[in-house]
């Protein structure tokens, strides 16, 4: 049979395709800003008759409807990355958290470890040999629809094109709806003065030629407008935003000192504007690849001075990172930041790069603090930190003995709590203090 032959008997309504989800099954989202909102929806229309459907992805843009409580027997959410309209079900046990590294996402698929049922994803039309972008989403999305036993695409002109290995073939799907939605989109965040001076202080770290992994938010915006006076710097991310495409077109990204994919900015997903996913479409710069390809760690490294950039929730004063969780309470997902900080470590000249505003609650907690409250998860281990940066400072951990790094970390804490901090330090960890002695 003809693949288009294939394609128009299998262009169904969205009702009619996710007639195919049954009770019982594991359902896996396409990631983020690519989920295929049309389906979503209509698989929420069936609540009433659908029973213990488990819903899988990773951080969710859309309205994530079935975490809603009325929903809870016929949905039930598992998140690999918790968002802000999965965090409230996690967090009060209707739905489940799954603590896994962003690159080992795929293995869960492909191993059937989590085996998928059906697979609902966003894809761009056919070629003219039948094969299909995965547009801004291709991550863990692939494994999906290659592990799923059902496969529903969304095709929606509005997603990019690009290189890299990224699609599929309609032979490969079950089941095509065709939207003319547009892509969720992400607007650029508000940078404040401390963002600024956390970008500053980040840019200061990045010399001409460096390869960048940086993530998601006001940070890492900031820190792009800091680095406009440099020179030939290349992109092997997770994923960008609008921030990237704006140094590309000044020239200041170019790739051209990039070690491993030459002149080629590679990503797994991509998150910004409709200016931004335009800019993608058929960009011969652009090449998306699954997670476990772009997020492996020794694929990093294949890059020599790779610069990774990653949030944290706080750092205590041994240098662990917890980005994660609050306390007991889920927030967030490790996602690819223990990758990109392996990774980075690996490379020839890497920096790893932990970055962080000092306070939190308007200046009256520090986020630089002496030890974690009971239940909280730590995402990146002292082991692996290099520099965590606030804006107060930098502080370079690597090599440094456990007083050193407290001492450095104290120094880009808010000033107000560093008194507080050296004293905590000291009582607890220093030998001969009124703790260890028991007193």
């Amino acid at each position: 049979m003809k693949w288009n032959d294939h394609y128009e008997r299998s262009t169904v309504s969205a009702q009619t395709a996710v007639k195919a989800i049954k009770s019982g099954d594991r359902v896996v989202l396409a990631h983020a800003c690519g989920e295929p909102k049309g389906l979503v929806a209509a698989m929420v229309e069936r609540a009433a008759e659908l029973r213990g459907v488990e819903i899988v992805h990773m951080v969710s843009m859309g309205k994530a409807p079935y975490c809603l409580p009325e929903y809870s027997e016929s949905f039930r959410h598992n998140s690999l990355f918790v968002g802000a309209t999965s965090r409230q079900a996690v967090n009060e046990g209707r739905g489940d958290y799954t603590p896994c590294f962003f690159s080992e996402i795929p293995l869960l698929f492909r191993h059937n470890v989590l085996p998928v049922d059906v697979a609902l994803i966003q894809i761009t039309p056919p070629d003219k040999q039948g094969f299909v972008g995965l547009g801004i989403s291709v991550d863990y999305t692939k494994q999906a629809a290659s592990s799923g036993k059902t496969v529903i695409a969304q095709v929606n002109p509005h997603a990019p094109r690009t290189g890299g290995d990224c699609s599929l073939h309609v032979t490969d799907i079950n089941y095509f709806v065709h939207s003319d939605d547009p892509l969720i989109e992400l607007s650029p965040p508000k940078i404040g003065d401390t963002e600024k001076a956390i970008g500053k202080n980040v840019a200061s770290l990045v010399r001409d030629g460096d390869c960048l992994q940086l993530g998601i938010g006001a940070i890492p915006d900031a820190t792009l407008t800091f680095l406009q006076d440099k020179n030939d710097l290349g992109i092997h991310s997770e994923m960008i935003s609008d921030g990237v495409m704006h140094l590309a077109e000044k020239g200041v990204v170019t790739c051209r000192k990039k070690s491993f994919h030459h002149n080629k900015i590679v990503i797994t997903f991509a998150m910004g504007t409709g200016q931004f996913y335009n800019w993608l479409d058929n960009n011969t710069m652009i090449e998306m690849y699954p997670v476990d390809y772009t997020n492996n760690p020794a694929n990093i490294a294949q890059n020599d001075n790779v610069v990774s950039v990653n949030s944290a929730l706080c750092v205590d004063l041994l240098g662990q990172v917890a980005a994660d969780a609050l306390g007991p309470r889920q927030f967030s997902g490790v996602g690819g930041q223990v990758d990109f900080v392996r990774g980075a470590r690996m490379s020839k000249g890497g920096r790893s790069i932990i970055a962080l505003p000092a306070t939190a609650s308007k200046g009256m907690v520090s986020r630089i603090v002496s030890g974690f409250e009971r239940g909280q998860a730590v995402t990146t281990s002292r082991y692996d930190v290099d520099y965590v940066v606030t804006d107060h400072g930098v502080a370079h951990l690597r090599g440094k003995t456990s007083a050193q790094r407290a001492e450095a970390l104290i120094a880009i804490a808010a000033p107000e709590f560093r008194d507080q901090l050296s004293a905590e330090f000291k009582e607890t960890y220093v030998a001969g203090s009124a703790h260890s002695k028991g007193a």
